[in-house]
């Protein structure tokens, strides 16, 4: 089990954006260069974001897009299934039969109330990590970055 590019792609998105949001409306295009995702990709990614009502778009010159409810009131959760990424770690999506639908058996494998206890510990986890958390984390590494600036010695003449 794995998070997709659509996920990770969607949240670094999402986070460039809440950390501009500040000054007006944010284009995918800047995004876009920002994070080296595809225009194209953001392009879906926010109008799925958009019909889930997490973020609002801006026509017209200087428009983009902005969130529609604060950051504090994102969870990473929202986004990733706002984008339709699934969060299952079953092998069989939930179904229940593990061992294949078009087996006689398709019946439950051993493990899989294992696989969906951790699929909800996924979500509570994911439910419990805003998008402000993530722009938080962000700023506090930005802070952190400490920028050495070598003098070099003035030549001598001899």
């Amino acid at each position: 089990m794995r998070l997709t590019t659509k996920g990770r792609f969607a949240v670094t998105a999402m986070i460039d954006l809440a950390l501009r949001q500040g000054n007006g409306p944010v284009t995918l295009s800047g995004i876009s260069q920002r994070q080296a995702i595809s225009l194209s990709y953001l392009e879906q990614l926010f109008g799925k974001l958009r019909r889930h009502a997490i973020v609002e778009s801006i026509r017209g010159p200087g428009g983009g897009y902005s969130l529609a409810r604060p950051a504090s009131k994102v969870t990473v959760a929202d986004i990733i299934i706002a984008v339709d990424e699934p969060l299952d770690a079953t092998q069989c999506g939930g179904k229940e039969n593990c061992h294949g639908s078009d087996t006689a058996s398709g019946i439950r494998c051993m493990t899989h109330d294992l696989w969906t206890t951790l699929n909800s510990k996924m979500v509570d986890y994911l439910d419990s990590v805003s998008l402000q958390d993530l722009v938080d984390q962000q700023k506090q590494k930005e802070q952190n970055v400490v920028v050495v600036h070598r003098t070099t010695p003035a030549a001598t003449s001899a």
